[in-house]
């Protein structure tokens, strides 16, 4: 049922893609609530998220849920892991870089991963033992040799998160070695864009599991590597997330690793 899994999961993040395109054309009128300092929620997160657990309620309705904005719902072998807004405040302040996440995890093992940008119309999508694609078309970039080369893509705390710090250290360790560090403002479309090739790494600590499931899936089916802050580490697990092409995670992971 994988191929299928994939195919609903992939119609129903362009069903709400379209939902949040309608609010981002005249977001001005949005009611916006904040959850803390730095976080918001806006009336598009809750009207998409809606669209897909009704989607998903109907298609298959045996399966669990969990949601940034609703939770969880349904203990179930399979379960759907949905973001429907990551990138909120980019999204707010009219900066096109945000997306529709949407995975699944099949006892235990994330299986599916779809990551949609509306605004770019680009779909990055991966199912196991499948090749990772954007759109029609398969992931199979250059990859980098060489750390001095290479961009990387992180997130930084915000208001009163309390490890900022760490992340400071994070990116004095890195810079003298590498060609840069970028803050985008969504973990789950910047993950896809390292399996594209786009940035050649990236690295956070405690993100949520709705912010990276679908990310996880693009990116081990695209060959990056993937670990959390030990090599031992699931991301799914902790929220950390540390990712590269092969030839360059080791010095990438020991510099940050080496505190």
């Amino acid at each position: 049922m994988t191929a299928q899994d994939l195919k609903v999961a992939t119609q129903i993040a362009q069903e709400a893609g379209e939902i949040l395109m309608r609010h981002w054309r005249d977001r001005g009128r949005l009611t916006i609530t904040s959850k803390r300092a730095g976080d918001f929620v806006s009336e598009a997160d809750i009207e998409a998220e809606r669209h897909i657990a009704a989607r998903l309620s109907t298609l298959c309705p045996e399966d669990g849920w969990l949601g940034e904005e609703t939770g969880a719902a349904q203990v179930a072998p399979r379960r759907w892991i949905v973001d429907p807004l990551d990138g909120t405040t980019n999204f707010l302040h009219g900066i096109p870089h945000w997306c529709v996440s949407v995975a699944l995890e099949d006892a235990g093992r994330l299986t599916v991963g779809v990551v949609h940008d509306p605004v770019k119309d680009e779909t990055f999508s991966a199912r196991i033992d499948a090749p990772a694609m954007v759109n029609d078309t398969a992931i199979a970039p250059e990859r980098i040799k060489d750390l001095r080369d290479a961009l990387f893509g992180t997130g930084i705390p915000f208001g009163t998160m309390p490890h900022i710090d760490d992340h400071a250290a994070d990116i004095a360790r890195l810079m003298p070695h590498c060609a840069g560090v970028r803050r985008m403002g969504s973990a789950a479309l910047d993950l896809a864009y390292v399996a594209a090739g786009r940035l050649d790494g990236f690295w956070e600590r405690r993100l949520q599991h709705w912010d990276i499931a679908a990310g996880l899936v693009i990116l081990r089916q695209a060959g990056l590597r993937v670990e959390g802050w030990t090599p031992q580490d699931r991301p799914e697990d902790s929220g950390t997330v540390m990712t590269a092409p092969p030839a360059i995670f080791e010095p990438f992971a020991q510099l940050l690793r080496d505190v």
